[in-house]
């Protein structure tokens, strides 16, 4: 074999993978390398709904339609295809990098021995996903801080799920819920509802977007204590606004936060704001604002100062430790983090006895402690005398903070900036 045939061979044999997003489907919503990307191959792979989605631009190609289930196969299919030297496009509705094939098709690949450095390139093109598709048809509803859920526990637990749900309804994401229900998955979007509504308005307003820019588009606006009552599919996604979402004259908008600095978003700035800077109430702002607010109450507990703000001990202590200088006599510095939680536990040890100072729902409990009662094994920190036996496991302690007065007190927090103890020098 001359040179010239054998560059043609090496060529023939490096095949390349499209994981191509096409958005809702339609020509006109996809990018023009979605549409170079099908052009050029010579296989396209994909669920049978999204080839019957594209089947204009499929004339001449090779097709392999797969079902629902066999997102794999998908993957292993276009694996196969490019070793062969083909050029594939996998293809997915939306962007295929958001709950689609491309995470799918990566882990086969790496779990079959394929790099990056390999013969067989892979390029994702992405699309419009879901989410901002049924935003654009009811508003402006994803103007601000977002987060998209699955409600699909095919392959993720519920309380994984669950977990999620709580968390994002409680830091008030805007909530856009993928896959809330199918003809055997119906209770997840009731069981989703009832965690939010622990944390929003009743009447926090939700859009839900059936196949969004396709010929059986239906939007539905409705409130968050109506929202399991209504036609709610496999194809759907369901918007649900923050505490700031509104609607008006059918449009649903999460303001910017604009007014928040400009009086009528294009009026004067509010007294003390001023432009492209923070806010009054941005971090550092806020800390100086806690600080003079806790410099004029000096009775107030750092848990009170807390519960006033709305906000964790661990961002009182943080603010406080922005101080040059005591406030209300007491100092307060960060001990240790994450990483040193052992080195402090150590240092507080030195001490033969010491008071250790229990929160359980408001309530405070002191009890004094000798080093003896102490125990560090296998990540659990076991304190046990004749008052007392507690278990604190040694993963849940995110920081460890000094408050200095008349004594010393080392404040253990959480990852939620929770108090779990304090101990008393």
């Amino acid at each position: 074999m001359n040179e010239s045939n054998k560059e043609e061979s090496v060529q023939k044999s490096a095949g390349k993978i499209y994981l191509v997003g096409f958005g809702p489907g339609s020509r006109e919503h996809m990018t023009q390398r979605a549409l170079d990307a099908i052009s050029e191959s010579d296989v396209v792979i994909g669920y049978s709904t999204y080839i019957q989605l594209v089947k204009d631009l499929l004339e001449g190609k090779q097709i392999v339609r797969k079902g629902m289930t066999e997102e794999i196969d998908r993957c292993i299919e276009a694996y196969e295809q490019a070793k062969q030297g083909k050029t594939v496009a996998l293809v997915s509705s939306g962007d295929i990098g958001i709950y689609g094939m491309a995470g799918p098709t990566y882990e086969v690949l790496l779990q079959s021995g394929w790099t990056p450095q390999s013969d067989i390139s892979v390029e994702v093109v992405p699309g419009t996903t879901a989410l901002s598709a049924c935003a654009t048809l009811v508003g402006a509803p994803l103007t601000h801080d977002f987060c998209s859920i699955s409600l699909s526990d095919l392959l993720t637990p519920w309380p994984t799920i669950a977990r999620r749900l709580e968390s994002a309804a409680k830091a008030d994401f805007v909530l856009a819920l993928y896959n809330p229900k199918s003809g055997r998955r119906t209770g997840q979007i009731v069981e989703a509802q009832k965690i939010i509504l622990r944390y929003r308005d009743a009447k926090t307003p939700v859009a839900i977007v059936k196949s969004a820019y396709r010929r059986k588009q239906r939007i539905e606006h409705t409130t968050l204590d109506k929202m399991s009552e209504c036609d709610i599919g496999m194809l759907s996604t369901v918007l649900i606004g923050n505490s700031t979402t509104f609607v008006q004259d059918g449009l649903m908008i999460t303001p910017r936060g604009y007014a928040n600095k400009y009086q009528n978003i294009t009026g004067d700035l509010h007294e003390g704001e001023k432009a492209g800077h923070s806010l009054n109430m941005g971090l550092l702002s806020w800390h100086e604002c806690i600080l003079e607010y806790a410099k004029k109450h000096p009775e107030m507990s750092f848990p009170e100062l807390a519960t006033y703000f709305i906000t964790t001990e661990a961002q009182i202590y943080s603010a406080w430790q922005m101080s040059a200088e005591p406030i209300n006599n007491k100092s307060v510095m960060q001990a240790a983090d994450t990483n040193g939680v052992e080195l402090a536990i150590e240092h507080i040890m030195k001490t033969n006895n010491f008071t250790l100072i229990v929160y359980n729902h408001g309530v405070e409990l002191r009890v004094n402690v000798q080093k003896s009662d102490i125990m560090v094994n296998k990540g659990v920190i076991r304190i046990k005398n004749e008052q007392m036996t507690m278990n604190i496991e040694r993963h849940t302690i995110e920081q460890i903070w000094l408050v200095e007065d008349q004594s010393k007190q080392f404040v253990f927090t959480d990852f939620e900036g929770r108090t779990l103890f304090s101990v008393l020098t």
